[in-house]
């Protein structure tokens, strides 16, 4: 089993930055044995969407709609993989997630609220 925990969501202002981390913890939760781990989102009324994803190689995946502002990484000693956000747009408010796979197995988080707003 693996759990996955998100955190650093909040409000911020359009053009603002914000990081969130994503925890991982368990008996087969190592991030490294992981095939990948990525972070969508959902906003109210659309379906969840890919925002970026890091392969167990370090290979690194961005949609276009966020390339050049997010930056998904990892810090194995922590098990933690982070999605840093800059130059917000109120487009980005919603709900984000983070999810692993390991082997056949995903796994998500609870989710942590995103709001870009003036």
């Amino acid at each position: 089993q693996v759990q996955l925990v998100e955190s650093g969501g909040g409000l911020v202002q359009p053009g603002g930055s914000l990081r969130l981390s994503c925890a991982a913890s368990g008996t087969s939760g190592s991030i490294l044995s992981s095939n990948y781990m990525g972070w969508y989102r959902q906003a109210p009324g659309k379906e969840r969407e890919l925002v970026a994803t890091i392969s167990r190689g370090g290979f690194t995946n961005t949609a276009d709609s966020v390339k050049g502002r997010f930056t998904i990484s990892r810090d194995n000693a922590k098990n933690t993989v982070y999605l840093q956000m800059n130059n917000l747009k109120p487009e980005d408010t919603a709900v984000y997630y983070c999810n692993g796979r390991w082997s056949t197995q995903v796994y998500w988080g609870q989710g942590t609220q995103v709001t870009v707003s003036s």
